[in-house]
């Protein structure tokens, strides 16, 4: 709207001043009211669009068993956020090179917090990894990453971004599914709607989850009867290892890492080949991505054609991927968990 408000402030500047331009400044003051009387028009016209669409939201809410009680806070005074819409038609993330990404995201001080966080909630950690079968590295990896330990968590509102990505039409069935489950997430007492905050694409809590991963990973670590990701660490930490847990994870098997090729060799054509760690050996590789179990199988990735660096694979790299489908995101959990490791 202040786009518009400035067109008709320029546009009153225009009016001429001098009598013998009478007409010229009436033209220019009916075109001013017209446009304001259209825009207005649209405008409203638009907000009562989606208040039809949001009855159709309510059915379905409380046919999957939301009350009355908890819609009527969840949507008073709701309105589609235009940045949302923004950020969603350009996430600037997916412009860094591999490079820029990692070196925005392990970073010294990424690395630092999260050692510090390693020992501090050490006990915790082994009682996960005990539980789940994930070592704590990648748990606080993942942590340190999505959230910087649950110091970012977004900030916006997660019913209202879900609101406004369903709303938009983009992938309008994803996101109301989506919003659907945050609605009974709320229903069922684990957060307030007030505190139910997360990154503009919905993902919530420390761990990032959208409504959907929590209804089937999120876990109630303390036992005090919520799932709390938001405010609760061991809530959070158990869930996201409950994650990784179920979607395959192999413990004590690594992620992979970097290697170097042999001259000649070429990652192009092999990087949809899996083969056991000792033939990619025996072909000539080497460095880090090739020290583990030889028989453990594992595939080429190089994440952008920019840097030229390669890297060696295993299973649980693909268990990362199920979280985020990006190299640059699994590469970096996996070198920020490396490096936390080393205490």
């Amino acid at each position: 709207m202040g786009g518009w408000t400035a067109l008709f402030r320029m546009l009153r500047r225009c009016r001429p001043r001098r009598f013998t331009d009478r007409r010229l400044a009436i033209f220019v003051e009916i075109l001013t009211f017209v446009l304001f009387i259209s825009v207005g028009f649209a405008l409203g016209a638009s907000d009562r669009s989606f208040q039809e669409w949001l009855k159709g939201v309510r059915r379905e809410a409380r046919e999957a068993g939301v009350s009355e009680a908890v819609m009527g806070r969840a949507f008073r005074d709701l309105k589609p956020i235009p940045r949302v819409i923004e950020l969603d038609r350009s996430q600037p993330e997916f412009k860094l090179t591999f490079q820029q990404y990692l070196d925005r995201m392990v970073t010294r001080k990424t690395v630092w917090d999260g050692r510090q966080r390693y020992r501090e909630h050490k006990d915790l950690l082994n009682e996960i990894f005990r539980q789940y079968g994930v070592e704590p590295q990648y748990i606080v990896a993942l942590w340190g990453i999505e959230t910087r330990y649950g110091k970012i968590t977004g900030g916006y509102p997660v019913i209202d971004v879900l609101a406004t990505l369903a709303y938009d039409g983009r992938r309008s069935k994803f996101f109301r599914a989506e919003l659907i489950r945050a609605l009974k997430i709320l229903e069922e007492g684990h957060i307030d709607v007030a505190d139910m905050d997360g990154s503009w694409a919905g993902a919530m809590g420390q761990v990032q989850f959208m409504p959907s991963s929590f209804v089937t990973y999120a876990v109630d670590q303390d036992g005090d009867g919520r799932r709390d990701i938001w405010d609760n660490v061991p809530d959070a930490l158990a869930s996201a290892a409950n994650y990784l847990s179920k979607s395959g994870w192999k413990p004590e098997q690594g992620w992979g890492g970097e290697v170097a090729l042999p001259v000649g060799f070429d990652a192009e054509i092999s990087d949809k080949i899996v083969k056991p760690l000792k033939e990619w050996r025996a072909m000539g590789l080497s460095g880090k991505g090739v020290e583990g179990d030889p028989d453990c199988l594992a595939h080429l990735v190089k994440p952008d054609h920019n840097s030229g660096r390669v890297f060696l694979v295993y299973p649980n790299y693909q268990v990362i991927l199920k979280w985020n489908r990006s190299n640059y995101f699994a590469i970096a959990v996996g070198t920020l968990a490396d490096r936390i490791a080393v205490q």
